[in-house]
């Protein structure tokens, strides 16, 4: 419960209304983390509110994408190089992506959905020998909204096959246009060694989850990031309750047999 103070190195802008941040603890170690865990991030006299963790698990300064969605990630995103921040954890539970060590990884995101998989997909790149294929899938709103391009060509260039996909087009975008669903038929996956990671909006992620398993991968092979109405981070306020989930110390990857029937579910 007791935060720690972050001051920020650099803040960059990634998209109209997306920034991310790069910290570095004031005073103390460096925060230790695995892929798709949270952090609770605020600013003095804002609050907190829960953002996935985006840097190197392997070591580095903390990395956190925000979205400008409200009183508080406002405050996040305006912050400059030198302001200081509260940051509490990591919580929660990671991708744990070396069960798919010696098959394929296919990672699904939708949107800002990236930013919970980029530590992820970092740690693979480090680990490359351990993985067969691995494919990414990366579907945004515009061209100009999407996360990291300039990583995506890297890490195409580095062993990943990324596909790419926008919902509208814009003059010179020569992409895929169409529903990041599209590309799992034609990503052509072994479901039989396959491991899936999906990060997205919540109907994003029903849709993908659901074509995925008509490629015939098991529910159990489909992990879920789910970060909803987390508060606290410890599982005492029951804001991000889902039926005998606590989203924030049960998860926030989920298996999707453990979620099958709940994101469809009224008032749950």
């Amino acid at each position: 419960m007791i935060p720690r103070p972050f001051r920020v190195v650099s803040n960059r802008p990634d998209t109209p209304d997306t920034v991310t941040l790069t910290l570095e603890p004031a005073g103390g170690v460096p925060l230790g983390f695995a892929p798709g865990q949270f952090t609770m991030i605020g600013t003095f006299g804002a609050g907190e509110v829960p953002i996935s963790i985006s840097g190197d698990p392997a070591g580095g300064p903390l990395v956190q994408t925000i979205r400008d969605v409200g009183g508080v990630s406002h405050s996040l995103a305006r912050a400059a190089a030198g302001d200081v921040l509260t940051v509490r954890g990591p919580y929660g539970t990671g991708w744990n992506a070396t069960d798919a060590a010696d098959g394929d990884l296919v990672i699904v995101a939708g949107g800002i959905g990236l930013a919970p998989l980029r530590s992820v997909v970092l740690d693979v790149l480090a680990n490359r020998d351990r993985y067969g294929r691995v494919t990414l899938l990366y579907g945004a709103r515009s061209p100009a909204e999407r996360l990291y391009p300039g990583e995506l060509a890297d890490w195409a260039y580095r062993g990943i096959e990324v596909g790419i996909t926008v919902d509208r087009g814009a003059p010179g975008w020569a992409g895929r246009v169409g529903l990041v669903t599209a590309l799992i038929g034609d990503a052509r996956l072994n479901p039989a060694r396959t491991l899936a990671l999906v990060c997205g909006p919540e109907v994003m992620m029903r849709f993908v989850a659901a074509a995925l398993r008509d490629e015939g991968l098991p529910p159990g092979r489909i992990r879920l990031s789910m970060e909803r109405n987390m508060a606290c981070g410890i599982g005492l306020c029951g804001h991000c309750q889902l039926r005998e989930f606590f989203i924030c110390t049960d998860g926030p990857v989920f298996g999707y047999d453990q979620l099958d029937g709940l994101l469809t579910a009224r008032e749950v």
